[in-house]
């Protein structure tokens, strides 16, 4: 998908209609939520703390390792920032296998 560096899109900030400059966001990046059963989410907690074995609560075994490449496609994210106003706002378009800025 091929998609343009400079768009014309509606600022709510400015209430018109304004030219608008596109940079891509980096996909797979971390999000707010953490997963259940996850170590992170169970220090967020307070679990896994203290004295004696407390301090080796929550490892894992390790997993075998993938093996090739998955392949597919993945969900494009733009960040619009309007050229008057300055300020931005995301634009999350459908799923794609290659995207292209022009």
């Amino acid at each position: 998908m091929k998609f343009p560096k400079q768009i014309k899109d509606y600022c709510k900030h400015c209430k018109k209609t304004t030219l608008q400059k596109a940079t891509q966001l980096k996909t797979g990046t971390k999000r707010g939520a953490l997963k259940r059963g996850s170590i992170q989410r169970a220090r967020k907690r307070g679990l896994g703390r203290g004295v004696g074995n407390l301090g080796r609560w929550g490892s894992k075994p390790s997993k075998p390792k993938r093996s090739g490449f998955k392949g597919g496609s993945k969900m494009a994210a733009f960040k619009l920032t309007c050229s008057v106003c300055n300020k931005s706002k995301n634009l999350v378009l459908s799923r794609s296998r290659k995207v292209e800025m022009q």
